[in-house]
């Protein structure tokens, strides 16, 4: 498979917009990201379904495409005939330090340090025999709904969470930078259920490339995502999301990846079936995927600066109208986010963190690859005289 694969650049787009669908109720909370650790539900019938039609499908689906995304970067090196991992652990590397300032500096649930540490793991395990990935793929899944069955135990016991903390409303943006530093521990404790779950998911990606999903013989397999993942995983996590706060991390971490499957195979069978020039919102969603780190983080800091009280405060002015003004909100910066991606691609490949990102990652091996550029040079002259 050679050349940029479309579909993938548009399942990135959705899987962006995706995960602000659920990380918009953490922001439009008065409490913010504390809203979530007190697990207290009570939420009306309507914003528990609003909130099941994100919560964790897109995660599982970004985490999905990291792993076909790891699958491509594995298969660019063997090409050319680099070491493995080699570079790609560098490139792990710049993906936990971007994490990490967008969780201090933005976000408290940011996933980019758990792909970061699960991108190093399945690095080692990607290029195994397929015995050895499936062994680690049931061992690492066992853990994961081990890990998801304790917590659901330990949450059956009723909330005690205090009341609503006011440093979201009204605290300064370095308070909050504060918070996360001191509470690190507690905010990061979804790495718990991510690394596994990634692990899992990461080589599931890597597989479904390799049995040719974005291709022509993959019909039959993107059939049975669908069935599987919409068919049963729908149902499940539905009645997982109205039965109340002690079946959230089965919600989220269990059922969710499985309805992402499904999201998977709907969303490439569109996009593989769709004829003609790409319309207004193909191309706005594909211009997103290209530019998919700026804009997860962009959309982050754009909710932050509406609805936390050291930017407009939206999030304790609009509380009465909740859950209705939420979607809104949501569609608002979504439709920000595509204007400004495409707008910025018209005139640059990648988008700004992607830039910089990738001279940093290019920036140790300069040297190296000028060097061999003559060698490849020379041998490029020689196969041809010859």
């Amino acid at each position: 498979m050679k050349g940029r694969i479309d579909a993938l650049d548009v399942l990135r787009g959705v899987a962006i917009m995706g995960t602000l669908g659920t990380n918009i109720w953490i922001f439009t909370a008065p409490a913010g990201p504390l809203d979530v650790l007190q697990m207290s539900g009570g939420g009306s019938a309507v914003e528990t379904f609003v909130r099941f039609l994100s919560n964790g499908k897109f995660l599982g689906l970004l985490t999905l495409l990291f792993g076909i995304g790891l699958e491509l970067q594995y298969r660019s090196a063997v090409r050319k005939g680099l070491a493995w991992p080699g570079r790609y652990l560098w490139r792990s590397a710049l993906l936990l330090a971007e994490g990490t300032l967008h969780y201090i500096l933005i976000f408290e649930f940011d996933v980019l340090m758990g792909y970061a540490v699960t991108a190093v793991i399945v690095a080692y395990l990607v290029g195994r025999s397929e015995r050895a990935i499936t062994g680690w793929m049931v061992g690492m899944g066992t853990l994961h709904a081990a890990l998801v069955g304790l917590a659901t135990a330990g949450l059956q016991a009723p909330a005690t969470g205090g009341g609503a903390s006011s440093l979201y409303t009204e605290g300064s943006w370095l308070d909050q930078v504060g918070l996360r530093l001191q509470y690190a521990a507690l905010f990061r404790i979804e790495l718990i259920f991510i690394v596994p779950m990634g692990v899992v998911l990461f080589l599931l990606g890597a597989r479904l490339l390799r049995a040719g999903l974005f291709e022509e013989r993959g019909a039959r397999l993107r059939r049975r995502l669908v069935a599987v993942g919409l068919g049963a995983g729908v149902p499940l996590n539905l009645a997982t999301s109205f039965a109340g706060p002690g079946w959230f991390v089965v919600d989220r971490y269990l059922l969710a990846p499985l309805v992402a499957l499904g999201l998977l195979g709907l969303i490439t069978t569109i996009v593989l079936g769709l004829r003609g020039a790409p319309g207004v919102v193909r191309r706005g969603l594909t211009n997103v995927g290209r530019a998919a780190l700026s804009g997860y983080v962009f959309q982050n800091l754009v909710a932050g600066v509406l609805c936390y009280g050291w930017g407009l405060g939206l999030a304790s002015r609009l509380d009465a109208y909740r859950p209705w003004w939420v979607p809104v909100a949501w569609a608002a910066i979504c439709l920000l986010i595509m204007v400004l991606s495409s707008l910025w691609l018209r005139r640059f490949r990648r988008g700004p963190i992607e830039t910089a990102w990738q001279w940093a990652y290019q920036a140790p091996f300069r040297r190296a690859d000028a060097a061999r550029a003559p060698e490849r040079s020379g041998s490029r002259v020689r196969s041809t005289s010859g």
